[in-house]
């Protein structure tokens, strides 16, 4: 029952994609920017739906009160799609995605990822490549727009830790701002491979902030120190709650 629940969210997720961002939408295209991203939280919405029909997944954030006004970085755990989809609700002025240049190729998806000014990165490129995310990230953050960022580069299993990569250093030296990690357990219930069939609740925790002007690896180590024990917390309260 579990495969043909996540064969049928496939299918509506991707009929639902297509309806919204290629029919309902695309106007959006060819206007300001704004109204890409107006479409893009019509779009998260209804993925939220979804979950709740299809999975009976709920979500609750916790901590909200630590996430600093303004525009700042935000790096988040990754270990699922969710992970993509909530911050387009969250933040109040439309945040700028650090992605894979691979996603801009998806069609529907990619379309508004290139109009919304998302930040492609090549993760081949090396040094060039970085040098072009920094460049890109300052122009959006002198927007007033708030960077999100996956510091491992990749989704990740719950239960699973990978090095975190020097894009997200890179970023908080360069824009010298408060950095707000996030830790979350949404891989429990919406993985890679697809739905797990575990109803419940996706936790998402904004933690304290870490301040402007560390060197690399005592940002890194900090970083991390503060996202991965409360991503293992948040994955073992969902474990017990669920016994």
């Amino acid at each position: 029952m579990t495969a043909l629940k996540s064969a049928v969210f496939r299918c509506c997720l991707a009929l639902w994609t297509v309806f919204i961002g290629g029919v309902i939408g695309f106007p959006a295209l060819f206007l300001h920017r704004r109204a890409a991203f107006v479409i893009q939280r019509w779009w998260g919405h209804g993925v939220l739906v979804l979950l709740r029909l299809f999975a009976g997944v709920r979500f609750e954030i916790i901590g909200r009160e630590k996430r600093p006004p303004g525009p700042i970085l935000i790096a988040s755990k990754h270990q699922s799609m969710w992970d993509t989809v909530i911050f387009l609700l969250l933040e109040e002025t439309p945040p700028a995605f650090v992605l894979k240049k691979e996603l801009i190729k998806i069609p529907v998806y990619g379309w508004y990822c290139l109009k919304a000014g998302m930040l492609p990165i090549d993760r081949d490129g090396g040094a060039l490549a970085l040098r072009a995310l920094q460049r890109l990230a300052k122009k959006r953050f002198a927007e007033g727009r708030s960077i999100v960022i996956f510091p491992e580069g990749t989704r990740v299993k719950p239960g699973e830790h990978r090095l975190y990569q020097p894009g997200v250093a890179g970023l908080y030296k360069i824009l010298n701002v408060p950095v707000l990690p996030v830790a979350l357990n949404s891989g429990l219930f919406w993985p890679k491979a697809g739905l797990t069939g575990r109803r419940g609740i996706i936790r998402l925790e904004y933690l304290d902030p870490i301040p402007p002007g560390l060197d690399k690896r005592a940002f890194l180590d900090l970083l991390t120190a503060r996202i991965e024990p409360a991503t293992r917390l948040l994955e073992a309260l969902e474990t017990a709650s669920s016994l």
